[in-house]
C-alpha cells in the first residue's frame, strides 16, 4: 500500500467517502464555535491592554512570591497570569495585569526589584493600549475579506465558481478549527497569533489549487468517456496525494523545530506564539484540502 502510494497508484475512494470527512469536520465545527461561544478566547495583554513585569528569577522571585507581592500591595490577582520563561542563559518571571496607575507601577517595580535581590533596572516593564490590540484586529479582518474576494475571484476565473466555493469553504473551515483549538486550550492569542492565521490561508490554498488543477485537467480528459464528476476527483485526488503528503511533511517539520528549538529548548516565547498556530493550521490544511475542498465542489 505504501508502494503504490509513492509510486501514485493508489485507488482510495476519496469522493466515496466524502461523508466521513463532512461528519467529522461538522462535530469539530461545532465544538470550536461551542468553545468560542462559552470560553471565548485567552487574549494577550497586547488585545485587552494592561502591564507586563518581566523580572529576573534570582532570589525569592517565582510565580508564587510573585502573587504573594500583588496581594501584597492589594492588587487584584484575578485574571492575572503569571509564567515562567526559560532561556539558554536565564529564566524570567512574566507577570501580566490589567491597567495600573503609575504610582502603582512603580509600587511593584521596586518591589518585584527586591524580592529578586535584583536592580530596579533590571525589571523590564511593558505598556500596551488595547486600543493597539483592536487595530490589530481590525487590519487582520480587513486583509481578511480582501484575501478572500481576490482569491475566489481568480479561482473562479482560472478554473470554475464552484472551485472559488470549495476553496472558501476548505479556508474558513481552517481558521474556525484553529481558533477553536486556541479557545479549547485557552492558548493565549497574540498578534503574532493573528499573523499565523493569516499565513494559515495562503498555505491551505496552496493544495487546494493543485487539487483543482489536476482536477480541472481530468475532467477535459475524461470527457469523451462519460466518468462521472466523482471518479474525476478520485482520480486525481490519489494523483496528487503523494505530493500532498510530501508537501505538508515538509512543511510541518520546520514548524516543528521551531516549536521544539525555538519555543521549548532557547525559551523564545514569540517563536511559539507564531509556530503554535502554524502548526495546528497546516494539519487542518493538509486533511481539508482532500476531505473539504473536492468533494465541495463535487
Amino acid at each position: 500500500m505504501i508502494r503504490k502510494l509513492f509510486r501514485g497508484e493508489n485507488t482510495y475512494n476519496f469522493y466515496g467517502r466524502r461523508n466521513i470527512g463532512f461528519v467529522a469536520s461538522i462535530v469539530l465545527l461545532v465544538v470550536s464555535l461551542g468553545s468560542l461561544f462559552f470560553s471565548g478566547l485567552n487574549l494577550g495583554i497586547d488585545f485587552r491592554g494592561g502591564v507586563a513585569f518581566e523580572v529576573p528569577a534570582t532570589g525569592e522571585m517565582n510565580v508564587s512570591s510573585a502573587r504573594d507581592v500583588l496581594n501584597a500591595e492589594n492588587v487584584p490577582t484575578s485574571g492575572v497570569k503569571i509564567q515562567t520563561l526559560t532561556s539558554a542563559t536565564e529564566e524570567r518571571v512574566r507577570i501580566q495585569l490589567s491597567d495600573q496607575t503609575p504610582e502603582v507601577v512603580e509600587k511593584l517595580k521596586a518591589a518585584f526589584a527586591e524580592k529578586a535581590d535584583a536592580d530596579s533596572s533590571d525589571i523590564s516593564v511593558d505598556k500596551v493600549s488595547s486600543s493597539w490590540g483592536r487595530s490589530v484586529t481590525t487590519n487582520a479582518i480587513e486583509a481578511l475579506v480582501v484575501f478572500f474576494v481576490i482569491v475566489s475571484l481568480f479561482i473562479a476565473w482560472r478554473f470554475e465558481w464552484r472551485m472559488a466555493v470549495g476553496a472558501f469553504a476548505s479556508v474558513v473551515h481552517d481558521i474556525v478549527l484553529s481558533v477553536g483549538v486556541y479557545s479549547l486550550l485557552q492558548i493565549e492569542v497574540t498578534p503574532a497569533t493573528v499573523t499565523a492565521f493569516l499565513t494559515i490561508m495562503g498555505y491551505s490554498l496552496y493544495d487546494t489549487i493543485v487539487i483543482f488543477d489536476k482536477m480541472s485537467e481530468n475532467e477535459q480528459r475524461f470527457a469523451a468517456t462519460k466518468a462521472s464528476y466523482g471518479d474525476v476527483i478520485n482520480v486525481s485526488m490519489n494523483a496528487v496525494l503523494m505530493r500532498s503528503v510530501n508537501t505538508s511533511i515538509s512543511s510541518i517539520l520546520p514548524v516543528a523545530s521551531l516549536l521544539l528549538l525555538g519555543a521549548g529548548i532557547l525559551g523564545a516565547r514569540s517563536l511559539s506564539e507564531f509556530a503554535v498556530a502554524l502548526f495546528i493550521g497546516m494539519l487542518f490544511g493538509a486533511y481539508s484540502s482532500i476531505y473539504i475542498a473536492a468533494p465541495v465542489v463535487g
